[in-house]
């Protein structure tokens, strides 16, 4: 006989989470093993002793990590999701009848704690992992991605001296006519200081922006696309946010600019386990964070009682200063140097006992002085031949050009640790390093932007990103 299944609901059911949840279920493994109780004293400072009960702040970090396994980046969808879903509201610790947080708690709860709050779970979470077998700790693999901010591109206001603002505004509105005839001021509020609103560019920045911006002024709006604002040339030099005012406008090749945070992300190469991540401004360079990176990676490790030996990233973060400085901390770097780096100018050898260099002629270049150079800030150090030494050189035209009296040239003065850096990166273990950093810590990154939430940051300010 044909069966007809007919809908009606039932005035009273008879009906529990605990059966219906199957035992293999993910969430109803993940709600054995993850405990979060800590977090009542931990976030106990943060409440007042009387008025409306607040959200769990155990229901409040599980419901972050469901919008991360479940790769939801908005709190509305998330809590429309949770709803739907047996086993997660299982593992939050609702029934079908409770109601769960309005959408709006969890962006204030999310406002309301600060970021140790947010590092202790993530250290119990490597505690867990740790424990698990899951950490060797003796090769980290460092990387970075851009992850989208929380504001527009057509939100940016132009920066400006001090003085006479809404005339300086109207007359530096030169990058496009698009950019004239739009309002002053786009953005509904301004949450920027008064330093991030100030021009603090130089004469000679400003020239070399609007050098570029000129050809700009004059093709950009025939171009396809020209109405989004992500097309045209814009710098952290020249504008802000004051939507997202720690939001940087930054670029990769082939795409177009955007309000971004740099991520820093740090993994042990064993299983995949991420051992660091923080949000740092995208106007940086990589090798400015890894200082930062170290030690606090350095110093979670230690906690664990594991030790850490191999640091292993990408030439984004080659410098002098970071080969030293992981070397001071017992790390071994492999980390490819920068194209542009040579031990010394072509044709010349370098005595490393007596520090100097010898020429193709034989002759002797002294080391003279340590200096900073100004541009970079960078550490160097001088090596400079006396007249009388290259005044009877026979290839001294060649060598010093017209005006030149003596040779003279600067050499990093880090240049025993680029040389013991890279031996390690072209010998078989580097060779061995580079292919373990491709294999993990990209796809992890990959995996975390594509299908975990971390294309956009959906909060506002550096600390909640």
């Amino acid at each position: 006989m044909q069966g007809k299944k007919e809908y009606q609901e039932k005035l009273f059911n008879n009906f529990q989470l605990s059966v219906r949840v199957p035992e293999h279920n993910f969430y109803r493994r993940l709600k054995g093993v993850l405990q979060l109780e800590f977090l009542y004293q931990e976030t106990k400072g943060y409440y007042g002793s009387s008025g409306q009960k607040s959200i769990d702040p155990v229901v409040f970090f599980k419901l972050c990590l469901v919008g991360y396994l479940e790769n939801i980046t908005s709190d509305r969808k998330l809590i429309e999701h949770c709803s739907m879903r047996l086993d997660i509201l299982y593992f939050l610790g609702y029934d079908i009848d409770e109601e769960l947080p309005w959408h709006s708690t969890i962006s204030r709860t999310r406002g309301l704690f600060p970021e140790s709050v947010f590092e202790a779970v993530f250290g119990r979470v490597f505690e867990l992992c740790v424990s698990a077998g899951m950490v060797s700790g003796h090769t980290q693999a460092i990387d970075s991605a851009p992850v989208k901010a929380n504001a527009s591109m057509d939100s940016l206001e132009l920066k400006v001296p001090e003085a006479d603002l809404d005339s300086h505004l109207r007359k530096i509105r030169h990058i496009s006519k698009r950019d004239k005839d739009q309002p002053l001021h786009q953005a509904k509020g301004n949450k920027a200081d008064i330093d991030q609103q100030t021009l603090s560019a130089s004469a000679k920045e400003l020239q070399a922006i609007k050098s570029r911006n000129s050809k700009w002024a004059k093709e950009q709006d025939q171009r396809p696309g020209a109405g989004n604002k992500g097309s045209r040339y814009t710098s952290n030099k020249t504008h802000y946010s004051p939507t997202d005012p720690d939001a940087r406008i930054s670029v990769k090749p082939g795409k177009s600019r955007k309000l971004n945070y740099q991520s820093q992300l740090t993994v042990d190469t064993a299983h995949h386990v991420i051992s660091d991540i923080k949000a740092y401004h995208a106007d940086g360079k990589d090798n400015q964070q890894l200082a930062d990176i170290v030690v606090r990676v350095q110093r979670r490790l230690r906690r664990s009682g594991l030790v850490w030996e191999n640091c292993v990233a990408d030439t984004g973060y080659s410098s002098g200063e970071n080969y030293a400085f992981l070397e001071g901390r017992n790390l071994k770097s492999f980390i490819p140097a920068h194209g542009t780096y040579k031990g010394c100018p072509d044709g010349f050898t370098y005595n490393e006992t007596q520090d100097y260099y010898v020429c193709s002629q034989g002759k002797i270049i002294p080391f003279k002085k340590v200096f900073y150079e100004t541009k970079n800030h960078t550490k160097k150090k001088e090596y400079r031949a006396s007249k009388k030494v290259c005044i009877d050189c026979p290839i001294r035209r060649e060598c010093l050009g017209k005006s030149a009296q003596e040779k003279k040239f600067t050499v990093t003065y880090y240049r025993a640790e680029y040389e013991r850096n890279i031996g390690r990166v072209n010998s078989p273990q580097g060779r061995y390093m580079k292919a373990k950093r491709q294999s993990t810590v990209e796809p992890v990154f990959g995996t975390l932007t594509q299908f975990m939430g971390l294309r956009k940051v959906n909060t506002i300010g550096i600390k909640q990103a």
